[in-house]
């Protein structure tokens, strides 16, 4: 009962502010901090991820939530005092399917749940301001959707000529004065400024060495993706829709999801303009179009694309897109598994089969089938089964090879891999989603 209430609470005011920001759109909140309280508190804790990896402090849910109440209320004060003092996240390196280490920042539990209640406040805000090419980090909008809206440009609109965009490093090179600037426009409540002040200045405790910078969203943290996406619209969304689409003899499309966006033009002539200046308007805000990776795409079904430079194709969110025939011969757009993702899922299974060769069959079955039923969630478009089908395959390959070394006297012929198949069954790989409504 105490959760209900607490839901309808919260769930009361965060509709009053949504409604407040889609009846005055250009209404600055002055004060907000006041809706905070003990029920708002229970919510960002509930809807804080509590099974990942601890900050510099080393609390896990668990530990926290033994003083569950007393924590929450502590927290609450220092929040509205504006005596929280935001730690520095930890750093932790994951390898990238090139060989190369990605840096990750892991902020602690409760610099989480602060987060995650000033997200609460501003989401409402923000979701009546953005615009409804973008769809990362959103709720109620997911990638499929914004693949979608990109099939449907080229597919039945008759979009050609595509801006595939690359930014180079774009949550750690927003100047933090253009985050501030952005945030004026709608956010002026002190509290929630200081809080978000706070993160920006943590920085990242790297080998016992504190770096801070002037750029970046807070690594790691709950409310980065809403000030990237806040950033974007108003350096790239608006831009485009208010200013560069008035301007364009042909129709256009903008998608973005996050900070990977692709733009889609009915005219070559109105792509060439775009892409001349695309670079320029990012630059003014301290972005950077990443030059190896951005390309201007020549997307005319064959032949009539045939000759007319090297980029006929283009990658976004996973799937490559390319030209394909049909089952009646028609030309039709495909979004295939893209190559580095099919190899990366494989080289993460491949290493959870070494890690867990001995462990019982049925535990490794159960992992390698939400595997592949994960994937076919995600990358089950209709067109893709081939893909599908050699992801499965190889699953199927890794597991055997990995069943083949737990000793030397293990050798998992094909024969036996079948009966191991029998015993513990992978599902089959399908489509699950059309992109082919009507």
């Amino acid at each position: 009962m105490e959760q209900t209430q607490s839901y309808t609470n919260t769930s009361t005011k965060r509709a009053w502010i949504a409604e407040q920001a889609r009846l005055h759109p250009e209404r600055v909140f002055n004060s907000l901090h006041h809706l905070i309280d003990m029920d708002w508190m229970r919510e960002a804790y509930r809807h804080t991820r509590k099974d990942g990896a601890s900050g510099i402090d080393g609390v896990k849910a668990a530990d926290y939530e033994r003083e569950l109440e007393a924590n929450l209320e502590s927290l609450l004060e220092r929040i509205k005092s504006g005596c929280y003092a935001a730690p520095p996240v930890r750093r932790h390196y994951i390898p990238k399917a090139d060989g190369r280490m990605r840096p990750l920042g892991i902020p602690t539990l409760e610099d989480k749940v602060a987060q995650r209640a000033i997200v609460m406040l501003l989401e409402p805000i923000y979701e009546a301001d953005f615009l409804s090419c973008s769809y990362g980090f959103r709720p109620g909008r997911s990638a499929h959707e914004a693949l979608d809206t990109v099939y449907e440009s080229l597919g039945r609109q008759g979009h050609r000529w595509v801006i595939d965009a690359d930014l180079a490093g774009y949550f750690d090179s927003i100047p933090h004065s253009e985050i501030r600037a952005a945030l004026d426009l709608r956010i002026k409540d002190g509290v929630v400024r200081r809080m978000i002040d706070c993160w920006l200045r943590a920085g990242v405790l790297e080998a016992g060495t504190l770096h801070k910078s002037e750029s970046g969203t807070p690594q790691g943290g709950v409310v980065s993706p809403l000030i990237a996406n806040l950033f974007l619209h108003h350096v790239l969304d608006r831009w485009f829709v208010e200013t560069v689409q008035p301007r364009l003899r042909g129709a256009s499309q903008l998608v973005r999801f996050a900070d990977d966006f692709v733009m889609t033009f009915a005219e070559a002539a109105d792509g060439q303009r775009v892409l001349a200046v695309l670079g320029k308007r990012l630059g003014r805000f301290g972005l950077t179009l990443h030059a190896t990776k951005t390309h201007y795409v020549d997307f005319r079904p064959p032949p009539e694309a045939a000759g007319h430079g090297p980029h006929t194709s283009f990658d976004f969110l996973g799937f490559t897109h390319v030209w394909g025939r049909s089952r009646r011969g028609y030309w039709v757009v495909r979004q295939l598994t893209a190559k580095q993702r099919l190899a990366r899922g494989l080289k993460a299974v491949n290493e959870w089969c070494k890690r867990h060769r001995h462990a019982p069959l049925a535990d490794q079955q159960k992992r390698l089938a939400s595997v592949i039923r994960g994937h076919c969630n995600y990358y089950g478009l209709t067109g893709n089964g081939k893909s599908l089908g050699l992801f499965r395959y190889q699953v199927v390959r890794i597991w055997q090879k990995w069943l083949s070394r737990r000793s030397r006297k293990s050798r998992v012929n094909w024969d036996r891999m079948t009966e191991v198949l029998h015993r513990h069954p992978l599902p089959p790989a399908k489509v699950v989603r059309t992109i082919y409504a009507s």
